[in-house]
């Protein structure tokens, strides 16, 4: 629906929206590379990265998580995304704005945390620098945020589409229009019907079993436990980044609802928003069941407790859903308008063409190019 009320991205806020995803890419990327290169050997990063058991907290030490290669990618996702002029101005803003609320939410956690500046047996410049980078991150994720808000301006109307009012006839001679123009589909960008209701569906039962986790994990700590364990404390994580095991939960849960909610309604933004969120449920899913394998208790699944058996269901359910959602989400969405159909066409050059009133007929032999 093509309006004065929709908005495009400007080319500088797209460039600026490109160069603050590299930053964050570069962010993130520099951590991972740091921890693989100084870990002997590089396989217990991975492993760690994943929840596994670390080593005492020295200048080796790892102080990178899963999140961090996580976000470099996405982070390059987006700016790819935002770099094609030929993407959409509602999908470019989505992809922006979904990486900079994932990274908000999932780094804030160190603005109040307790204990970040005395990690036992920690580097205390390595640490500082760490807090220095997820600071940083907070601020990127701030500053894309402000450049897709104030980056808009209007569109008017799409090419191809008036803002208002029926289609007429050109007035120059010998041009009508072969076909009525037909509905407007959307805005560019917008889901398709059956895969944007697939992809609510399954961000929603995803979101919901997070949730009804974190419920289930609420009443068995009750309320004062449960807020300690979201907020969290710096001294009992494994790394520094990374925010604590419930409240990444709680944004997981939070993120994939919010994306189904805007798949079932076909926002313009919402094939973004939920490749985000399938991407995190996804690699959440996927860890924690390598990471059982890793540890043995997925060979030893009969002699587990319920729970136990209960949170490696939810990760295989977690992994499977992220990567469905993943694959449907990708699939192209609405279309720009086109001349195409409804375009202007000379009149006798195709079946149904109505001549134009007082308009002589076409001649009996058509010139080229008629």
């Amino acid at each position: 629906m093509s309006t004065v009320r929709d908005r495009v991205l400007t080319r500088g806020a797209r460039t600026t929206g490109v160069l603050l995803c590299l930053l964050l890419a570069l962010l993130g990327a520099a951590w991972a590379a740091r921890d693989l290169t100084a870990a002997r050997p590089g396989a217990e990063v991975w492993w760690a990265w994943l929840g596994g058991a670390r080593g005492p907290r020295d200048a080796t030490a790892p102080v990178s998580s899963l999140l961090d290669p996580l976000l470099a990618l996405g982070a390059l996702t987006a700016a790819v995304t935002a770099l094609r002029g030929a993407v959409p101005a509602p999908v470019a803003a989505g992809t922006l704005l979904s990486l900079a609320t994932a990274t908000a939410l999932l780094r804030a956690p160190l603005l109040w945390m307790p204990g970040v500046g005395r990690l036992p047996g920690a580097d205390t410049g390595l640490t500082s620098w760490a807090q220095r980078t997820v600071l940083a991150e907070l601020a990127l994720a701030a500053a894309l945020l402000v450049v897709v808000a104030v980056g808009r301006r209007r569109a008017g109307r799409h090419r191809g589409h008036p803002a208002s009012g029926p289609e007429t006839a050109p007035s120059a001679y010998g041009v009508v229009r072969a076909v009525p123009q037909t509905a407007d589909p959307g805005r560019p960008g917008r889901p398709r019907k059956g895969p944007a209701r697939t992809v609510g569906v399954l961000l929603a039962a995803a979101g919901l079993t997070v949730a009804g986790g974190e419920l289930y994990r609420l009443l068995e700590l009750g309320a004062d436990g449960y807020r300690k364990a979201l907020l969290g404390d710096a001294t009992d994580l494994p790394a520094l980044p990374p925010p604590p095991a419930h409240w990444h939960a709680a944004v997981l849960a939070l993120l994939a609802l919010g994306a189904a909610v805007a798949a079932l309604r076909r926002a313009s933004w919402a094939r973004p928003a939920a490749v985000a969120a399938a991407a995190l449920l996804c690699a959440h899913g996927a860890g924690a069941l390598a990471l059982a394998v890793h540890t043995g208790r997925a060979d030893r699944l009969a002699a587990l407790s319920g729970t136990d058996r209960l949170e490696l269901a939810t990760a295989a359910f977690l992994a499977v859903t992220g990567l469905a959602v993943l694959l449907v989400a990708f699939r192209r969405g609405v279309p720009e308008a086109t001349g195409g159909a409804g375009g202007a066409l000379a009149y006798g050059s195709a079946p149904g063409a109505v001549r134009p009133p007082h308009a002589p007929p076409p001649p009996s032999t058509l010139p080229p190019g008629w």
